[in-house]
C-alpha cells in the first residue's frame, strides 16, 4: 500500500495533463474526469491512512524513495514522499474537501456565463484542469520529504492559484488580482528559498530527517535566521501581515476557487510549513515569538477589516485571514500549540469551505450579486443553503459543542497559558478576536438571510432582476457534507485527545499550558460570553433596524480605515511598490545614460578618430613619400636622443 503512495500525486496530475492537452474532444466529459481523479486520490488516501493508523505510534513515520532528483556534487536531493500523521491528515483534508469542491463546481460552472466562451464548455474543462493541477501541487507540498520537494509543490501551488484567480481573464480586476497574488507570493517565496540555501550551507542537506536530527548543530543566529525566513515564506502563502493584501483580491476568481484557496489548501500551506519545521522552532524562542506576534496581529487585522465590508466574499476572505492568524498564533506557541493549530486548520477546512460554497449558492441564486445590502430574507427561498451556511456560521463563532468551539477555545486557553505579558497579550488578542468574529459573521447572516427582502425592485450588477431560488443538488450535497463536518469534526478530534495523540510522532507530545492569569475553568465561559456579546451587538446594530441599500458614507475614522483595508495596500505601495518602481527607473536611466552611453561614446570616439585619420589617405605618391621621409627623420632623431650607436 505505502509503496504506491505516489499515486496520490499522480492521479490529479494525470487528470490535469489530460484536461489541458486533450482539446475539445474532452469538453463533454472533462469535468467528470477532474472529479474522478480527486475522488480516487481521496479513496486511496483513506486506505493509506488506515494502513498507517494500524501501525504502532513509533512506526508511523515512513519515507518512500522514488528517484535521485538533484545529484550535483555535495547537493544530493532525493525525490521521495514522507508519510507520517501530519502529511496524511493534510492528504485527507486536501483530497476530501477538494473532491467536494470539484463536485460543487460541476453545477456552479455549468450555470456561470462569465467563465464560458461558447457552447462547447472548453472553459469549464480548462477550469477543472487547473483544479486538478492545484490539488496535485498541494499534495507534492505536503508529502515531500525535503524542503526542496516542498518548494516544488510550493511553486506549483503558486502557479495554479495564479491561473485560477485570473480564470476570468477578460475582466481586468481578475487579471490584476492574479498578478497581485503571484507577485506578493514571490516575496514570501524568496524567504523560503533563502532559508533552504542557508540550511544547505550550514548542514549540507535539505532532507527533513537529516535537518531535524542535526538542528542542534546550528548556531543561535543561523537558527533564528532560518526560522524568520521560513516565517516570511509562510506569511506570503498564508496571507499573514504584512503579505496579506493579495488574499481578499483573490475573490475575483470563481467561488469554488475561493473555497479551495481559502479553506483547505493554499492558505494552510504556511501553517503546515511552520508545523513541519517544528524541531527548528522549538530550538528558537525568537522564531517562535515572531510567529506568535504575526498570528496575533493578523487575527485582529482580519477581524477589524471584515466588519466593514458589504461584499459577502470579501467578508469571508478577511475571516480566512483572521482564522489563519489563530493557527499561526497556535503553532507559534511551540509544543503547547503545534497540534492545536493543526486541529483548528482541519475544523476550519470544514466550516470555511461550507461558508464559501454557501456564498456561491447565494450568488448563484442572485445573479452573481455579492453586495449583502441587496440581500435579505433569503432563508425562505434557500432553506438548504440557509441551514448548511448557518451551521458553518455557528461553528466559526465558537458556538458550544460545534467544531470551532473545540479548536478555537483550545488555542485561547494555550495562549493564556503563556508566561508574563505574553499571556495577556496573546490570550487577550485571541479572546478579542473571538468577539469580533461573532460580530461580523452575525452581521453577514442577518444581512443575507434575515430581515426584509431588500432585493425586491432592485437589479443585480449585471442588470437582471432578482429571482432567488435554491441551488441544484450537485451544489447543495457537498454543502450538506461540509455542514456535518462543521458540527461533529471538532468533537471527534478533541474526544480523548484523539488528534493530538495521533499527531505526536510528527509534532511531539502536547505540552499542557496552565493559565496563571485566569482560572482554567473560566476561559471557556469567558470565550463563549465574549462571542455572545459580539452576536448581541450585531443584532442591535443590524438585526433590529432597517438596513439601507446604499452604504452610508458618513462613518467614523475606524470604519473608513477598515474599508481601506487599514491602508495596507497604500502602505505596501509606499514601502515596496514605489521604491521598486523608483529603483527600476534609476536602473533604466543608468543603463541608458551610463552603460549605453559609455558604449555609444566609445563608438563615437573611434568614429570621429577614423574620420580624421582617413584624411591622411590622399592617394598621392608624393604625399606618402613625404610621410616616409618624415617618419624616418623622427626615428633617427629618437635614436640619437637615447644615445644608440649607429
Amino acid at each position: 500500500m505505502q509503496q504506491n503512495a505516489w499515486l496520490l500525486v499522480a492521479l490529479p496530475a494525470l487528470g490535469a495533463l489530460v484536461l489541458l492537452t486533450a482539446g475539445r474532444r474532452a469538453n463533454g466529459w472533462g469535468h467528470l474526469l477532474g472529479c474522478a481523479t480527486v475522488i480516487a486520490a481521496f479513496a486511496y488516501g483513506l486506505l493509506l491512512f488506515g494502513s498507517v493508523l494500524a501501525l504502532p505510534a513509533e512506526e508511523r513515520v515512513r519515507e518512500l524513495h522514488l528517484f535521485s532528483w538533484i545529484p550535483v556534487n555535495a547537493l544530493q536531493v532525493d525525490f521521495g514522499l514522507r508519510m507520517d500523521p501530519l502529511s496524511l491528515v493534510f492528504v485527507l483534508l486536501i483530497t476530501g474537501v477538494g473532491a467536494l469542491i470539484h463536485i460543487y463546481s460541476i453545477g456552479y460552472m455549468a450555470h456561470d456565463q462569465q467563465g464560458r466562451t461558447g457552447r462547447d464548455n472548453t472553459e469549464r474543462r480548462r477550469f477543472f484542469g487547473y483544479l486538478n493541477l492545484f490539488v496535485a501541487a498541494m499534495l507534492v507540498l505536503v508529502l515531500g520529504n525535503s524542503f526542496v520537494t516542498l518548494y516544488l509543490g510550493w511553486e506549483g501551488v503558486g502557479l495554479a492559484s495564479y491561473l485560477l484567480i485570473g480564470f476570468w481573464q477578460h475582466r481586468p480586476t481578475a487579471a490584476a488580482a492574479a498578478t497581485k497574488a503571484f507577485v506578493m507570493n514571490r516575496v514570501g517565496d524568496v524567504g523560503l528559498a533563502l532559508a533552504i540555501f542557508l540550511m544547505f550551507a550550514q548542514l549540507g542537506t535539505t532532507q527533513y530527517t537529516e535537518v531535524f536530527a542535526r538542528a542542534g548543530e546550528l548556531s543561535s543566529g543561523a537558527l533564528l535566521a532560518i526560522t524568520l525566513l521560513l516565517l516570511l515564506g509562510a506569511c506570503g502563502k498564508s496571507g499573514q501581515v504584512p503579505l496579506h493584501a493579495w488574499l481578499p483580491d483573490a475573490m475575483e476568481g470563481p467561488t469554488p476557487v475561493s473555497a479551495l484557496i481559502h479553506a483547505a489548501t493554499m492558505v494552510t500551506a504556511g501553517v503546515y510549513l511552520i508545523a513541519r519545521a517544528n524541531p527548528l522552532y522549538t530550538l528558537s524562542p525568537g522564531g517562535q515569538l515572531a510567529v506568535t506576534v504575526v498570528g496575533a496581529v493578523t487575527l485582529l487585522v482580519g477581524c477589524v477589516i471584515g466588519c466593514a465590508y458589504d461584499d459577502i466574499k470579501k467578508v469571508l476572505a478577511y475571516s480566512t485571514v483572521s482564522q489563519i492568524g489563530y493557527m499561526m498564533l497556535a503553532v507559534g506557541l511551540g509544543p503547547a500549540g503545534y497540534a492545536l493549530g493543526i486541529m483548528h486548520l482541519l475544523t476550519h477546512g470544514f466550516f470555511k469551505a461550507g461558508l464559501f460554497l454557501g456564498a456561491g449558492s447565494v450568488m448563484h441564486a442572485m445573479h452573481d450579486e455579492v453586495n449583502m445590502r441587496k440581500f435579505g430574507g433569503l432563508h425562505r427561498y434557500m432553506p438548504v443553503t440557509f441551514v448548511t451556511f448557518g451551521l458553518a456560521y455557528l461553528a466559526i463563532i465558537g458556538f458550544p459543542f460545534l467544531s470551532g468551539f473545540y479548536s478555537k477555545d483550545a488555542i485561547i486557553e494555550a495562549a493564556f497559558g503563556q508566561e508574563g505579558w505574553r499571556a495577556w497579550a496573546f490570550g487577550g488578542a485571541a479572546l478579542l478576536g473571538a468577539g469580533i468574529t461573532a460580530f461580523y459573521m452575525t452581521r453577514l447572516m442577518l444581512l443575507t438571510f434575515f430581515g426584509e427582502k431588500r432585493w425586491e425592485g432592485l437589479t443585480a450588477s449585471n442588470g437582471e432582476r432578482f429571482h432567488p431560488h435554491e441551488s441544484p443538488t450537485v451544489m447543495t450535497a457537498p454543502m450538506v457534507v461540509l455542514a456535518i463536518g462543521s458540527v461533529v469534526a471538532g468533537l471527534f478530534f478533541a474526544s480523548g485527545d484523539r488528534l493530538v495523540t495521533f499527531l505526536s510522532p510528527s509534532l511531539g507530545e502536547l505540552a499542557e499550558a496552565e493559565s496563571t492569569v485566569l482560572p482554567h475553568a473560566l476561559i471557556p465561559v469567558l470565550t463563549v460570553g465574549i462571542s455572545a456579546l459580539g452576536v448581541l451587538v450585531a443584532w442591535l446594530l443590524v438585526g433590529r433596524k432597517p438596513v439601507p441599500v446604499q452604504r452610508p458614507e458618513r462613518v467614523s475614522g475606524v470604519v473608513r480605515a477598515a474599508r481601506e483595508d487599514l491602508y495596507s495596500n497604500k502602505i505596501n505601495e509606499l514601502l515596496a511598490v514605489r521604491p521598486a518602481f523608483g529603483l527600476s527607473r534609476a536602473a533604466v536611466a543608468f543603463d541608458r545614460s551610463g552603460v549605453d552611453g559609455a558604449v555609444s561614446g566609445i563608438a563615437q570616439l573611434f568614429n570621429a578618430g577614423s574620420l580624421r585619420m582617413r584624411r591622411l589617405q590622399t592617394g598621392f605618391v608624393r604625399s606618402y613619400a613625404l610621410s616616409i621621409l618624415f617618419g624616418g627623420i623622427v626615428v633617427i632623431a629618437a635614436l640619437l636622443a637615447v644615445g644608440v650607436p649607429a
